[in-house]
């Protein structure tokens, strides 16, 4: 009878201890409903609908597995640690803590829903998120309606996971259906080796001279290609978004569906053709339309999950600010450096010192250093297949081939900022332009360059005109020159002289030309039709900013852009000037100790003015007494009254410290010098 009060008070305990573990269960599922909203559900969404980013880092299914189960199991797992942490300093704390954490996670949904919602940005917002986070916690612990809400929400991380791997753009890449069609069949003996380098968002009229030929002053080596093989001056793009056009190009099929551009969705298309007579190199960037049985896919260190949480953890950042953000997966495409991937890339000194090639090694894309030392022949027939995202933006390249670094918050709309972006891309299409002589000069050396098919494009354009930037439908429609028309050139084996065609050629008529040119017949119908073949009737073209929604657009042959006209400013030596006030320059820390053997100039000059500066004045930019560059001043965006001019000639820098002079330049020509705070 004496153990009986103390077996009661076990039993009580056990009842409590129940009770207790209980209500922590329901405190953990009410967060991982917040988080499953908040974390979860943007960040599956985004990658869901982004498959190139898994495709670009080339993440196998295991890795994305690891990840998702990461994003949807981690935050709550900590969560859920934390409340075991807290429960054991008493309840009063526990409780508090989880209230803390509801009103916290509420107030990030807040700042998401108000961000999509409201026009409010910045500290605004923040202020609302939080005064919806202390409501939210305040009804949480009054009433037990949203306490049963979230925890039946609790569910929402599973659904989200199970929309990412079956029902996204995605699902493909994680679940892959088949392994590639059938292989074309020879027409013939011969089967010429094929070069083949895609570039990316390069408009033709960015290469044109005032004539309309290729300005070989400013781009001598894509110049030095046109004059030996044949240039197809009327050839447009198919899609202004690379995981359209890119399997347009490769299958000869404009674009149907809304799929990934990947083989299970994609069978028939250049590899699969080629397979069965070709080798295949293929270094693809944001598509996998090579299938493992005809590619070998290296494993490279700039790959793996630590790479896939890093960018995965910017993206969070992004979907959660209170700013606007850009989302656009292929502008945080990083190339690999020849160090991160492996490669050796000792090169012969070019002629042109500028170029510095031997001491780039650690900053050009890796992707093409390994296309260049593939590029060697072989006894059997050989595809040598490379998509690189040159000129394509994020532009981080002079056309030295230095690289410079800039805010990722630049916006590229708007008076100024504009020009700004047609500064650096072009700037960006001049390295672009030391690559193709690169890839020319190994040709020469192993003789590829009469032995085989050469095929040098680009998948799409992009529009640098005001008020229609980009390559949506908006650009299509003012400025479908600069977005659809794409330089195209071909060489066959043994081509001794260059010539123009000005034939209606579409990117699905790519597939079919490379077929003919290299005796193989391909084993499925396609939309294009072959250079071999006698030229399309009809002048009309369609472009597809969605599958199966083609928009017809009219034209011929771009006319040249007006090429940006320097200041008569740039290039002169300044001495004193009257004071003209103050201005904020970043990245000063750059000028203090430029080395340019290192490959990286402060090229970027950017900062803030004050407000009173009228729109419109001009500000000259001067480095070591010389002026560089004079741009206008634009109306304040939500960063204020921004400037930002490209240093694109790095012969004004010195090895050491250098200095930065800023100027107003007068309507009547004269300096007034800021000082810079």
């Amino acid at each position: 009878m004496a153990d009986q009060p103390t077996t009661g008070r076990r039993v009580r305990r056990w009842q409590w201890g129940w009770g207790g573990w209980r209500a922590e269960v329901g405190r953990l599922l009410e967060v991982a409903a917040l988080l499953g909203l908040v974390i979860t559900q943007p960040l599956l969404d985004v990658l869901g609908r982004s498959p190139d980013f898994f495709l670009f880092h080339r993440a196998d299914r295991r890795e994305i597995l690891l990840l998702v189960a990461l994003i949807a199991v981690l935050p709550t797992a900590a969560i859920g640690l934390l409340g075991l942490i807290c429960g054991l300093l008493g309840p009063a704390v526990r409780a508090g803590t989880h209230a803390l954490l509801v009103g916290l996670l509420v107030a990030a949904l807040a700042v998401q829903v108000g961000r999509h919602l409201t026009p409010l940005r910045g500290v605004p917002l923040l202020l609302a998120a939080v005064v919806a986070g202390a409501a939210g916690a305040l009804a949480h612990r009054r009433w037990r309606a949203p306490g049963r809400m979230l925890r039946v929400a609790s569910l929402g991380p599973l659904i989200f996971v199970g929309l990412f791997l079956f029902a996204s753009s995605t699902a493909p890449v994680v679940l892959p259906r088949g392994d590639g069609g059938a292989a074309g069949t020879a027409t013939g003996s011969l089967h010429p080796p094929v070069v083949m380098l895609v570039l990316d968002e390069l408009p033709l009229v960015s290469l044109l001279g005032p004539d309309g030929g290729i300005d070989a002053q400013r781009f001598p080596n894509f110049a030095e290609l046109a004059a030996g093989s044949t240039w197809y001056r009327n050839a447009t793009g198919v899609s202004g978004w690379t995981p359209y056009a890119l399997p347009a190009m490769l299958t000869g099929r404009y674009p149907a569906q809304p799929y990934a551009p990947h083989y299970s969705h994609y069978p028939d298309n250049l590899f699969t053709a080629f397979g069965g007579l070709y080798d295949i190199r293929a270094e693809e960037s944001i598509t996998r339309l090579c299938p493992p049985s005809r590619c070998e896919q290296p494993v490279m260190p700039e790959q793996g999950l630590g790479v896939l949480v890093r960018e995965t953890g910017r993206l969070l950042r992004q979907v959660t600010a209170p700013q606007d953000s850009r989302i656009d997966p292929e502008n945080s495409y990083r190339e690999r450096t020849a160090e991160e991937a492996g490669i050796d890339a000792a090169e012969p000194v070019p002629d042109d010192p500028k170029f510095r090639w031997d001491s780039l090694n650690v900053n050009q894309p890796a992707r093409f250093t390994s296309f260049l030392n593939g590029l060697t022949p072989s006894p059997r027939p050989t595809l040598h297949f490379l998509h690189l995202l040159m000129p394509h933006s994020p532009w981080a390249y002079l056309p030295s081939g230095a690289r410079y670094e800039a805010p990722e918050e630049f916006p590229n709309e708007g008076d100024g900022w504009v020009d700004l972006a047609r500064a650096r891309h072009l700037a960006q299409l001049g390295y672009t332009d030391r690559l193709i002589g690169e890839t020319l000069r190994k040709l020469r050396e192993t003789g590829l360059w009469d032995q085989a098919l050469v095929v040098v494009t680009a998948d799409h354009g992009v529009s640098f005109t005001k008020g229609a930037q980009g390559r949506g439908m908006d650009a299509i429609r003012a400025a479908a020159d600069e977005v659809a028309w794409v330089p195209m050139f071909v060489r066959t084996p043994g081509q001794r002289a260059g010539r123009v065609d000005d034939r209606n050629w579409e990117h699905v008529d790519l597939l079919p030309t490379i077929a003919d040119e290299a005796a193989i017949r391909l084993p499925w119908p396609v939309d294009g039709r072959s250079a071999r073949q006698t030229p399309r009737t009809e002048p009309g073209k369609v472009f597809y900013d969605r599958p199966a929604e083609p928009t017809p657009i009219s034209g011929g042959v771009p006319a040249p852009l007006p090429p940006p006209a320097p200041h008569p400013l740039v290039g002169t030596a300044v001495g004193d000037a009257p004071p003209g006030g103050t201005v904020r320059v970043g990245g000063q820390d750059g000028l203090r100790a430029v080395d340019p053997d290192s490959g990286q100039l402060p090229a970027l000059i950017w900062g803030t003015l004050p407000d009173q500066v009228p729109d419109g004045t001009l500000l000259a930019v001067a480095v070591n007494g010389t002026i560089a560059s004079v741009v206008p001043v634009v109306a304040p965006d939500p960063g204020g009254r921004r400037f930002a001019a490209l240093v694109a000639d790095d012969r004004v820098f010195r090895a050491g410290a250098n200095r930065l002079d800023l100027y107003l330049v007068e309507p009547a020509g004269t300096l007034r010098h800021l000082t810079i705070s």
